[in-house]
């Protein structure tokens, strides 16, 4: 009787370190909806569902100076929590289409802002037409100081309340030399972006806050030592960090910045990665397919760390 009780014992044990060995690697599964309602979703708010991220544009937020507009955020926050999901904010200052010019018009009028957004390319994925777009000239300060009073607002409201918030990637493929005549230089624009994100963990407490970081504008390789200084910063001060594509073993990212995410793999505060569609759009060199999900899950998870991964729910 004693023998089969010990037997007993060693086989709960077992069982119960490996349950936390086969959990303590599972990423949280978020759906991500762009800018949809998550009504639209609402069937598929099933158990395999911890939450749904929603991008938020500036000038949904802010639609005149000082006058900040938060209720959609509200009420997506109240349908989620309705069903025991939890909302992640994208605070949005990048756009991929022409048309899209979302942030305060008085940003684009007044004169101090400097016209606030400068154009770029974006290349969607691979295989794909290259499209133009804008992004918020965060290296001008006096636009970077009203960013960080939209952020501080939306913590006011916000924090503990929602489950997290990303500012987007720091990848932008501008003119640098026509932009210089804005201000623009390599260091301004890496300084910014670092200033924001710090400006976003002092305001949110609570909540998860998360820095996009896959490039940088004039780096390649850590040449300039952005990645790697931005990597110490949010250790230091407890940031999360994460990416836009989690597309496995490829070059370029490998030459920029998913090595830092292998090298302080468990000592990052959040890892927050995404599977959007443009990310499907990539080819495994191994197989000659398109990556499958279980693929883009255990590169993100084992290599990259993530703990909370956002699937496109256009084909989840």
């Amino acid at each position: 009787m004693i023998k089969l009780k010990m037997n007993l014992l060693i086989l709960c044990t077992l069982c119960f370190v490996s349950a936390v060995f086969a959990g303590g690697h599972k990423a949280q599964r978020f759906l991500f909806i762009g800018s949809d309602s998550p009504k639209t979703i609402e069937a598929r708010l099933n158990n395999d569902v911890d939450g749904v991220q929603i991008v938020y544009d500036w000038k949904s937020l802010e639609a005149q100076k000082d006058l900040y507009t938060f209720e959609q955020i509200e009420r997506d926050l109240q349908f989620l929590n309705s069903k025991g999901k939890k909302l992640w904010v994208q605070l949005q200052d990048r756009f991929f289409r022409a048309q899209d010019q979302l942030v305060p018009r008085y940003l684009l009028e007044e004169t101090i802002y400097g016209g606030a957004l400068a154009s770029q390319k974006d290349n969607p994925g691979e295989g794909q037409t290259e499209g133009r777009g804008w992004v918020t000239k965060q290296w001008n300060p006096h636009v970077r100081a009203r960013y960080q009073k939209l952020l501080r607002e939306l913590a006011r409201q916000f924090d503990g309340r929602i489950y997290g918030i990303n500012l987007p990637e720091t990848a932008a493929d501008i003119d640098l030399k026509a932009e210089s005549r804005s201000g623009f230089s390599c260091d301004n624009y890496f300084q910014g972006t670092t200033e924001n994100i710090n400006s976003a963990r002092a305001a949110f407490s609570k909540s998860h806050v998360v820095q996009y970081v896959n490039f940088w504008p004039c780096e390649w390789d850590n040449d300039h030592n952005y990645m790697g200084r931005f990597f110490q910063n949010a250790l230091e001060k407890k940031i999360g960090l994460g990416g836009p594509d989690i597309v496995p073993h490829r070059k370029a990212q490998m030459k920029n910045a998913y090595p830092f995410f292998h090298m302080f793999k468990g000592r990052i505060s959040t890892v927050a990665f995404a599977v959007q569609e443009p990310t499907r759009t990539y080819i495994n060199p191994k197989t000659g397919r398109k990556f499958n999900d279980q693929e883009f899950l255990d590169f993100g998870q084992d290599y990259l760390g993530a703990n909370i991964i956002f699937w496109s729910a256009e084909s989840k």
